[in-house]
């Protein structure tokens, strides 16, 4: 293949992925921007949400990682009916991963926030709503990650092509949206 071949089937394979990104990043800003009340409700939320939104794209974006790398391998059959328990494993994995990095992030931000004489809502708080938002999400993200890499490969795209850009805005757009969620829940539990 000549470069030119090379960065033809470069854009033709990611352009999409790139555009459905951006679209995906401004819903979240929207939602974001909507969440002004749950901000005031919460203080020490918006020191949170950067961190919960890192957390979705690196856990959920090496999930994307490792179940392609399983396709190109053969280790794993392209197709949720012959799903096996290398690819349930993973699965889990990552939204274990998803779930403690969460929870490690709302007492991180906790503390940070009282080192700097900053008001943070009470730990319990911030954690159970970090803990909500991170397994409804890792719950549709797990099935967004393994449905896009399974799709793209059996329509002959790379998957690590199409992982990167599904998975941030998925993301962003998911972490967004459950933590929304998720704080109404706490809150009305917390009542």
């Amino acid at each position: 293949m000549t470069v030119r071949e090379v960065a033809g089937e470069a854009y033709r394979e990611g352009l999409p992925a790139l555009a459905a990104s951006a679209v995906g990043g401004l819903l979240a800003g929207v939602v974001l921007g909507g969440m002004r009340a749950e901000f005031e409700a919460v203080p020490g939320l918006l020191v949170l949400v950067p961190a919960i939104l890192a957390t979705r794209g690196n856990v959920y974006g090496s999930l994307g990682a490792r179940v392609s790398t399983a396709l190109h391998q053969g280790l794993v059959a392209p197709s949720l009916a012959e799903a096996d328990e290398r690819l349930r494993s993973a699965v889990a994995a990552a939204i274990g991963n998803g779930v403690i990095a969460s929870a490690f992030a709302a007492v991180a931000a906790y503390v940070v926030l009282a080192l700097f004489s900053m008001p943070a809502a009470p730990l319990w708080v911030l954690v159970a709503i970090s803990l909500v938002a991170a397994l409804l999400s890792g719950v549709v993200l797990a099935a967004i990650v393994v449905a896009v890499v399974f799709a793209g490969y059996r329509r002959g795209y790379n998957p690590d092509t199409l992982v990167g850009p599904i998975v941030t805005t998925a993301g962003d757009v998911f972490g967004v949206t459950f933590l929304y969620l998720a704080v109404r829940l706490v809150l009305e539990v917390a009542g």
